[in-house]
């Protein structure tokens, strides 16, 4: 099985090209050869037994994809994005990588011709869905995101499903809900804190809560983000029907709900590390994202998450900290 990878320098991308090697299989087919492309230089993951190429490109220029896709893979999974925060703050660029850069990818799948239908991965989100929501918001709610990012995955997920309906390609469309403890430095994007009132801390820095603890919002580990995917190149086409894009998998839990846990495994001076000041502008923003989803469509698939916000912390610690806290 030979498998693309596009935003292979990312965060999701990085750590699912390690899952692969360290797999060296997808469900029971053996992987012979890993592409990681991405517009800085992906790095090879450790203890690959099949080859590995890095690619440094663009897939929103027009020709890259064609080039990328000549070895023709047989399972794509188009991670590259431009996230919310920048999406919403440069227009052109979002709809650029967005939208374009996913239009790139599947017409240069389309044009190979010749019985080619690989298996496309569409990385999408619940940014699709816009208020007012019911209690509980299920894969036939409509889409009417309110952001630019939420809109251009919206196309994302329409085209994909086109060029299904079409048999261009074999598609399927996952909604990630926050990816919650993201490792690294923090970032300038309204979901930072969540990760941030648990990452920092834990790091022994300080950080700031913008928001009251009463929100409420979906979120879900790197590692069960890479599960679901993974569980995505593997299902079967016909389970899905002619839905091809449906929504993972998350805990819903409040700020309360993230301090109590992270104070359970850490202690309350680590949690004395959060500072709280308020910020309208983010609240306003929160104000208006789900709170929670019914996902009994994804559950009966096989993907899967968090049930406790206590098992997130503990990923955290295992996958980032190496199973000690500092």
């Amino acid at each position: 099985m030979r498998i693309l990878i596009t935003g292979g320098a990312g965060m999701l991308g990085r750590k699912l090209a390690q899952r692969l090697a360290l797999d060296g299989a997808i469900d029971t087919t053996p992987i012979t050869q890993l592409a990681l492309a991405d517009v800085v230089a992906p790095t090879v993951p450790e203890g690959a037994a099949f080859p590995v190429s890095t690619h440094v490109a663009d897939v929103a220029q027009p020709g890259v994809a064609d080039v990328l896709i000549t070895t023709r893979p047989d399972v794509v999974f188009h991670l590259a994005a431009i996230p919310s925060g920048g999406a919403e703050a440069d227009f052109d660029a979002g709809y650029r990588v967005n939208l374009d850069g996913t239009r790139q990818l599947l017409e240069a799948i389309r044009a190979r011709g010749s019985g080619y239908c690989p298996r496309v991965v569409f990385s999408s989100t619940i940014a699709v869905f816009g208020a007012p929501f019911p209690g509980l918001i299920d894969d036939t709610f409509h889409l009417t995101p309110l952001t630019c990012y939420g809109a251009q995955k919206a196309m994302g997920e329409l085209l994909l499903c086109d060029f299904t309906r079409r048999g261009f390609v074999d598609g399927v469309g996952i909604r990630l809900p926050t990816i919650c403890v993201r490792p690294g430095a923090p970032n300038a994007a309204a979901s930072g804190f969540f990760s941030n009132i648990i990452r920092e801390p834990l790091n022994g820095l300080g950080t700031v809560l913008p928001v009251t603890d009463d929100v409420r919002h979906p979120v879900a580990s790197p590692r069960a983000a890479i599960d679901n995917l993974v569980r995505a190149a593997a299902i079967e086409g016909d389970l899905l029907g002619d839905r091809r894009c449906l929504t993972m998998p998350g805990l819903s839990v409040t700020v309360a709900e993230q301090i109590a846990a992270l104070r359970a495994v850490a202690g309350a001076a680590t949690v004395d590390l959060i500072r709280r000041e308020p910020d309208a502008t983010i609240q306003g923003i929160v104000a208006g994202w789900p709170r929670a989803f019914d996902t009994t469509r994804a559950d009966a698939l096989g993907f899967r998450g968090e049930r406790t916000f206590r098992e997130i912390i503990e990923v955290y610690v295992a996958d980032e900290l190496g199973g000690v806290l500092p």
